[in-house]
């Protein structure tokens, strides 16, 4: 008497889209939960200034925890799929999970953080720059094929050959949802981008002109743009007090300890320098609000929405 082991068929596409929002609000709900913890036990200051960093670590930690240990997700769970190999047939190799972990996660935090380091005139800056543009197409490629074809859904699995099969044996009398139309969509969206793209080149020859070449630095007073509009590492910009502060016109000499302790910025918790009001009045340092502002576009204090464009120096406060 022969033994058959049981097959298990793909995948379906709602099954899968399902599984990824499942996952998306899980690690969403873990990270608002560590900002919570982090900023009261180490301050807001400090987690705007380690944002990225908490971000990298709590997908790490959701996705070592169930992917690189050969588990389900909570959304693959939710959807009763499995991940499955298609070279061996089985589950994925170790090496293979630990490249499904870091590849969507690790090579947008290292450009994040390693570009603004670069020197301005730095060759690799143009190809750092096109770097995320080129990821994000591929990305949006890859989700295009998925629409119409619905077995990849990231280009991390594609990459890999790593596929999803379903515990649930499908209904031979239902028919399962096409999400052509979205993929008809991003095909669009990437012939729009593509042309684009080529339109400034066109118009270039056309016209004769030469192109803008990215290495060129462009200065104002002997002074280069890029150094003036670079972002700053807080780590690294040096500790102004507010006596020594030169966008500040107050005569501290005559100011009352008891007023000036009503100066101090509720995201550093220092004394304000480069007073910065915000629409809706609240009082911060300007490099505190801009840090934060780029990470959020909420007031820290009101959560009324937030404008980098908006905000107010104050020299007299």
């Amino acid at each position: 008497m022969s033994f058959e082991l049981p097959s298990f068929p793909p995948a379906q596409q709602p099954q899968i889209i399902r599984s990824h929002q499942r996952d998306f609000f899980q690690v969403s709900a873990l990270r608002e939960q560590a900002d919570g913890v982090l900023r009261a036990w180490l301050g807001t200051r400090w987690l705007s200034r380690w944002d990225k960093e908490v971000e990298l670590c709590t997908k790490l930690l959701y996705f070592g925890l169930t992917v690189g240990r050969a588990c389900q997700t909570l959304g693959e769970e939710y959807t009763d799929i499995w991940i499955h190999s298609n070279g061996s047939g089985d589950i994925p190799s170790r090496h293979a999970r630990a490249a499904l972990v870091l590849l969507p996660i690790l090579p947008s935090y290292i450009i994040s953080r390693w570009s603004p380091h670069l020197p301005p005139t730095a060759r690799i800056i143009p190809l750092v720059r096109r770097v995320p543009m080129v990821l994000e197409v591929l990305a949006e490629v890859n989700l295009t094929i998925f629409y119409f074809r619905g077995i990849y859904y990231d280009l991390a699995k594609r990459t890999l050959g790593v596929r999803y099969i379903s515990a649930t044996p499908h209904d031979p009398n239902t028919r399962s949802p096409s999400y052509s139309f979205l993929g008809i969509l991003l095909a669009v969206r990437l012939i729009h981008r593509f042309v684009s793209f080529l339109r400034p080149i066109t118009d270039t020859a056309s016209k004769g002109k030469r192109p803008v070449d990215d290495n060129e630095e462009v200065h104002i007073d002997d002074r280069a743009v890029s150094a003036m509009i670079a972002r700053v590492d807080a780590d690294e910009a040096p500790l102004t007090t507010a006596e020594e502060d030169e966008r500040t016109v107050l005569d501290f000499s005559e100011i009352p300890a008891t007023v000036r302790g009503n100066r101090n910025c509720t995201l550093c918790l220092e004394e304000r320098t480069a007073t910065t009001s915000t629409e809706c009045g609240h009082l911060f340092c300007w490099d505190c609000i801009v840090g934060w502002g780029r990470e959020k576009a909420e007031c820290p204090l009101c959560r009324q929405s937030l404008s980098l464009t908006s905000l107010l120096p104050i020299y007299n406060l």
